[in-house]
């Protein structure tokens, strides 16, 4: 677990910096730590982030209906 600042959390995800600021001030973003001004992710939360985010594809949909 390593604790990483705004802008490499960006990168990690794969995502602007600007969409993970406006996440952390509307909710839906990834749980955050605020240490005086700065504000650090773990790359644990993150990634638990990531994966309760996850979407199925087209084609994975498609397979979902087929088998109800």
């Amino acid at each position: 677990m390593a604790n990483i600042r705004v802008r490499q959390a960006a990168e990690y995800c794969g995502l602007s910096k600007s969409l993970l600021d406006k996440l952390r001030c509307k909710g839906g973003g990834p749980v955050f730590i605020r240490l005086g001004r700065s504000v650090v992710y773990s790359t644990d939360d993150l990634d638990a982030w990531l994966s309760a985010n996850r979407e199925a594809g087209n084609d994975n949909r498609k397979q979902e209906r087929a088998a109800a």
